[in-house]
Formats: C-alpha cells, structure tokens, sequence
C-alpha cells in the first residue's frame, strides 16, 4: 500500500482557499504524487437546495447530519481510491469534518455525532494528518476582503459582515484546536507569501526537506487580557537522539482534554532539515518517556494561541526553572513584514535566532 496523506484546507471567509487548491494540485502533481481533492459538501448541498439558515429546526438538523455522513463518505472512498495508486497519493479536504461543528451548538453537534458513530475526539485525533488552516482576510487583510469569489457565502463586505467573517474564522479554528498538527497561515502583506507558506506546511506533513526558518521570537510581559485566545497546558521531554537530531516528547492538555505528539527533526546539508510528528497514545507516550534525555529537564509552560490582525501568536509561559519568562512566537510572518504586537503585549526584547532561547537548550541542566 502506498504512502496517503489525508490533509485539511480550512480557514474563514475569503481566505484564499480556492486559489490554494489550485496551487497545491500544481505543484504536488508537478513533484509526483497523486492529488485527490474532496470538494466543500455544504457547498454541494447549497447548491443543491439545502438552507442552513433556515427555521426549521428538524429539516437543519437533518441537512447538517447529511452534510457530516456525505462527508465522511467522501472521504472514505476516496481514501479506497488511493489505496489502488502506485504512487503516493495526498487527499486535500476542502474543508474536514469539524468544520461542520463550527455552525451549530455544541449539544446538536453531539447528537449528530452520537447517531452517526463518531465523536469529535475520533474526528479530530485520528481521521487527519495535518489541518491547514487560512485566516479570513477580514482578519488583517481587509481590503482584499469580498464576497464576489464564492456566490454560496451570505454575509456582506461591509463592517457587519466583516465582523461576522472574523467570528466564523475563529469559530472554525477553535473547533480544530487541539489537532496534533495544526498550522494557522497568517494573512500577509504578499499573498503569494500566503500561498507558499500552505504548499510549505503540506511538504512538511509529507516529510519533504524544508529550509530551516527562523520563526520571530520576543521575551514580553502580559499586560492586559488576551482575548479570544485558545489555553493548553504543554509538558515538553527531549528524548535521546542520534548526533543531528532532536526527538521530543509533548502532552498538550486543554478543556480536559490530552493529546501526545512525538516529534523527530533531522538536520540536513545546505540548511535544511526534515520534521516527523506522530501522535501516540497514553500508553505508548508513557513507554517513551523512559528515553527521556537525563541532560535535559522537562520543560512545563502555559500556551495561548491567539490571531491578532490576521497574525497568529503563540504566547508561552514557563513555569518550574524557568518560572515566569514568558516567549511570544509569530507563526509564518515574513522576515520582510511588520509585526502586529497587540496592545495587551509588552516587549522587553528581541530573541530570534538565538539559540539559548530554542527549548531544546532552555532544557539543558546546566542552564
């Protein structure tokens, strides 16, 4: 059987998706891998006379159950139809399960499930490879922002529906939160910018050589509330390794929930590396903390995850040795473009590229 990856195209309104998918069928096409595409089903049935802002309750809910079984039945055949290819093949959902979730209550949304046979646990943790997430272009990128590109979207561009736009973004974000391997791509000043930072993310999940890049690093002090923010509590072990590489092991904890991802990064020639990541289970997480490396401690911090002006923030901070430092990262702004610090965020200084600040050395006993 060969090698399928199953991979999530998601975001909010106008957030570039359609002209993604072209690009990506291109250029994995182009490096010999078999691209299958799931088209977006609550389009389909759109089209084909479904009202999801209909009044009727029973007729909603019998819509939005259909909307999950199609989906996943999509899915399902296509991922037989891949398993026939010699060559290895990438599915792209335009748009995943739990993004149905994201236009409902959380109890109707359980109910569907529960009659379907799934759950969201099962949906999120063990359907998806990776989950790319756009953000609208109502989050940062206003200008570009419009309704023209896609006939089946109802609200407006204007200020009530670019309002409308930036909570549907962070609704189907917060229903994929929690996903081993999900990848926010920021709006950028360039969207080519955009465009490549998605085919990069899917080369990564492929396991193809990316050149290493220096995401932007800032030590700051928290000011004010965060708003609108995702919390997860994170326990980091660095585990033996080979010269050249890093394994790491990390529990991510959020709403009671756990997810443990195993990670393995092998530095290449020419400045470029490769990235593992798997998920495991309890158990086998469990087994593997016995190669926990004993030069090295186990790294507890909290994390918030926000989008601030169509950027994505990571907020870090430590606790035990390195109690009270605190590290906010951006996700995927260019080196060439402006960082938008929230108002509720101080920074004390710079700390991109230096190495005394990677986890991997904040770890180290000697520190």
């Amino acid at each position: 059987m060969n090698a399928i990856k199953k991979i999530v195209l998601t975001g909010g309104p106008c957030a570039g998706k359609t002209t993604a998918l072209v690009k990506v069928i291109e250029h994995f096409s182009s490096l010999g891998f078999k691209v299958f595409t799931i088209p977006e089903v609550p389009t389909l049935f759109t089209q084909a006379g479904m009202d999801y802002l209909t009044d009727n309750k029973a007729f909603f809910y019998e819509g939005e159950k259909s909307t999950l079984e199609i989906q996943l039945a999509l899915e399902d055949k296509f991922t037989q139809m891949a398993e026939q290819c010699s060559q290895p093949s990438i599915i792209i959902c335009d748009r995943g399960a739990l993004d149905i979730s994201a236009y409902m209550d959380q109890a109707t949304w359980n109910k569907i499930t529960s009659e379907v046979g799934t759950s969201t646990m099962e949906l999120r943790d063990h359907r998806y490879d990776a989950v790319i997430h756009m953000v609208s272009a109502a989050d940062g990128a206003e200008k570009f922002y419009t309704t023209a590109t896609n006939a089946q979207r109802l609200e407006k561009a204007d200020n009530e529906g670019l309002a409308v736009a930036r909570h549907l973004d962070k609704r189907v974000m917060e229903a994929w939160a929690g996903h081993s391997h999900l990848r926010v791509i920021n709006n950028h000043e360039n969207f080519e910018n955009k465009i490549n930072r998605v085919l990069k993310e899917i080369s990564s999940v492929l396991g193809l050589p990316q050149p290493i890049t220096e995401e932007r690093k800032y030590r700051v002090e928290v000011t004010g509330e965060i708003p609108d923010s995702v919390k997860s509590e994170i326990i980091q072990t660095y585990l033996t390794a080979e010269p050249g590489a890093e394994v790491r092991l990390r529990k991510r904890i959020w709403e009671g929930k756990r997810v443990n991802v195993h990670t393995t990064i092998k530095r290449l020639p020419n400045h470029e590396q490769v990235e593992v990541e798997r998920q495991v289970s309890n158990n086998l997480y469990d087994s593997l903390l016995q190669q926990a490396d004993p030069y090295r401690r186990t790294i507890e911090k909290t994390r918030r995850s926000f989008i601030w002006k169509g950027q994505y923030f990571e907020l870090d901070s430590y606790h035990s040795f390195n109690d009270g430092m605190q590290i906010l990262e951006t996700k995927g702004v260019a080196s060439d473009e402006k960082v938008n610090f929230p108002p509720f965020i101080r920074v004390v200084e710079d700390i991109t590229g230096r190495n005394e600040y990677y986890n991997y050395n904040l770890a180290l006993r000697n520190q």
